[in-house]
């Protein structure tokens, strides 16, 4: 990848040689520390994607790639959980004034960090989080499968499904409340580190002045189709770091094949219409997934038994890799990426 030349990129990467990757094997076997969180807030990576006159920098899609790369193939937990940031600013920069007013500042200028609580709307037609209408405002009632961050967001951006059939989406204090009951951490295969749980609501009530976004879930759904069938930046950040630990001869067939395949995936997310394109789209993410699987069994295997040791980084970067599978995973990209594997 030609990296772009932008001083949040060159952040990216002191975080990254500095802080993430000479401790990131002892943070996937803990959880992701407060002060990894304060240093992505003081970098100014929070706010790579916010306008300028709300404290951002308005950073081309080229370098939140980079940055994206760079912090996953650091620290995959760090750039988890720091990532979920992104979506609620976007929200935000989109959404009702009230909401936008009070915190899209904050969050772009890195003093709040924001969790997401909106996967499970991939779901549809299961409902999994329920709204309604209630004393000036909305109530929540259901289950949030996942989420993650807790512990380390201020806030958290949770959707569900009103009566009517919009997707609403509105903010809250990431914090146990009325109406609102965390799980125990999780303890999953990877990424145990990001502070994963479930979220109980049991008539949550959020005022309306918190809500930044409603509209029909089937615009929504159009709307949010394109990032799911994207390959991620976060794939190819593991991947690369995973063939760091090769041979060239072993890791230069790999690299082109995966310099082939992110250059056309890049390609089209900066040239093409977000709707346009989609069946190429899941076609390379798919083919980015077979690079990445292929570079971190590389790495394990060129280990030996080192590197079946817990601290050993090619064992951490093939885990990673199976978390990245089901990452943003829906139907449609499951039954595609089925289908490949059977082929």
């Amino acid at each position: 990848m030609t990296t772009p030349s932008h001083p949040l990129v060159a952040r990216a990467q002191r975080l990254a040689d500095d802080l993430l990757a000479p401790q990131a094997a002892a943070v996937d076997r803990t959880e992701v520390p407060v002060g990894h969180i304060e240093a992505i807030k003081r970098s100014g990576l929070l706010g790579l994607g916010a306008p300028e006159e709300y404290g951002g920098s308005a950073a081309p899609a080229a370098v939140a790639r980079a940055t994206a790369e760079i912090l996953a193939g650091a620290c995959c937990s760090t750039w988890f959980v720091q990532t979920q940031h992104h979506t609620p600013v976007a929200t935000l920069v989109k959404g009702e004034a009230p909401v936008r007013e009070r915190l899209l500042g904050p969050m772009a200028r890195g003093e709040l960090l924001s969790g997401v609580a909106y996967a499970h709307l991939r779901a549809h037609p299961r409902t999994p989080v329920r709204v309604e209408r209630a004393r000036g405002g909305w109530r929540f009632e259901g289950t949030v499968p996942w989420y993650t961050g807790w512990g380390l967001n201020d806030v958290m951006l949770l959707a569900g499904i009103t009566d009517g059939g919009e997707a609403l989406f509105a903010f809250t204090e990431a914090r146990e409340q009325p109406g609102l009951r965390p799980s125990p951490p999780m303890r999953l295969a990877a990424l145990t580190a990001a502070r994963t749980v479930s979220l109980e609501l049991d008539g949550l009530w959020l005022p309306e002045e918190a809500v930044a976004l409603r509209k029909p879930y089937e615009q929504w759904a159009a709307e949010d189709r394109p990032k799911t069938v994207a390959a991620s930046p976060a794939v190819f950040g593991v991947t690369e770091a995973a063939l760091g630990l090769l041979d060239d001869d072993v890791a230069g067939p790999l690299r082109a094949r995966l310099s082939g395949i992110r250059d056309r995936a890049y390609a089209l997310a900066d040239e093409a219409a977000p709707h346009q394109h989609l069946d190429e789209r899941l076609t390379l993410r798919l083919r980015s997934y077979e690079v990445m699987r292929a570079a971190t069994t590389a790495a394990v295997v060129s280990g030996g038994g080192r590197s079946m040791a817990l601290d050993g980084t090619a064992q951490r970067l093939a885990r990673e890799a199976l978390f990245l599978l089901v990452q943003g995973q829906t139907a449609e990209s499951r039954r595609a990426h089925l289908d490949a594997l059977a082929s």
